[in-house]
């Protein structure tokens, strides 16, 4: 996700993508004025943009894209949940 700097970190295994999801989730909860919806949304497009890229690196995998599918498909849950939002 971002580190401290606010610079996005890239994303490569699936526990990266699984805990990146959790704390994309996290951010969007997050209550603190300091979090402003830009910053969720960046956050979001970064991390889609991230997931869908290494889904292609994996194409050729079919046991590592059906991890990173399955982190895409809560990915889509939730942005039909933002959609309220």
């Amino acid at each position: 996700m971002f580190d401290k700097s606010g610079q996005w970190i890239y994303l490569d295994t699936v526990e990266d993508f699984d805990n990146g999801l959790s704390d994309l989730i996290e951010l969007w909860s997050s209550a603190d004025k300091a979090v402003t919806l830009a910053i969720k949304e960046s956050a979001f497009k970064h991390f889609k943009e991230n997931l869908e890229g290494t889904l292609l690196n994996w194409a050729d995998n079919k046991a590592k894209t059906k991890k990173y599918a399955a982190i895409a498909a809560e990915l889509a849950e939730f942005e039909e949940v933002l959609k309220d939002f």
